[in-house]
């Protein structure tokens, strides 16, 4: 089952989107959209809603478009439900040289989902990524925050398990 969203940006999300805006000249608040998003996505289950997009570009004092350009341009930032886990795969060409369309084919064959589609469970998305920016390690894929290198379809299969 996905995570239900949260109304708002909490006063821990606030406080840690202050300390980005310190990192910035006063003038400069659109400087932290980037962190800022990524709090509100973490604390939302892993997505944004057009609400909460809107409470960080008032918070920030910015323009809401400008909050809508940054989240709909990156792939790190959902605009609907997602999984438990995300997983993106790198499918470039350095990733796609070193096999990273059998390292696809295992994912969608063990999760029987094809890309931008979440389980029936609620356990798992899959996303395909232009660039993780590991290409001397491929194929690369990054579940939830964390990197997973040089990949067989084997260590797909347990990283996979371990998940479970």
């Amino acid at each position: 089952m996905m995570t239900q969203s949260k109304p708002g940006l909490s006063a821990r999300a606030k406080a840690e989107i202050d300390e980005w805006l310190k990192k910035y000249p006063a003038d400069q608040r659109r400087s932290a959209v980037i962190p800022a998003l990524h709090i509100a996505q973490d604390e939302n289950g892993g997505w944004l809603t057009t609400e909460l997009m809107n409470e960080v570009g008032d918070y920030l004092q910015i323009p809401h478009v400008a909050v809508y350009e940054v989240a709909t341009f990156y792939s790190m930032y959902e605009l609907k439900p997602v999984g438990r886990h995300k997983i993106s795969v790198c499918t470039n060409i350095s990733c796609m040289l070193a096999d990273s369309d059998g390292i696809v084919r295992c994912l969608k064959d063990r999760l029987g989902i094809e890309f931008n589609e979440t389980t029936p469970d609620g356990k798992f998305t899959l996303k395909e990524v232009e660039c993780l920016g590991a290409c001397v390690t491929a194929p690369v894929m990054l579940v939830d925050k964390t990197y997973h290198e040089k990949l067989t379809p084997e260590k797909v299969d347990h990283i996979l398990s371990e998940l479970e």
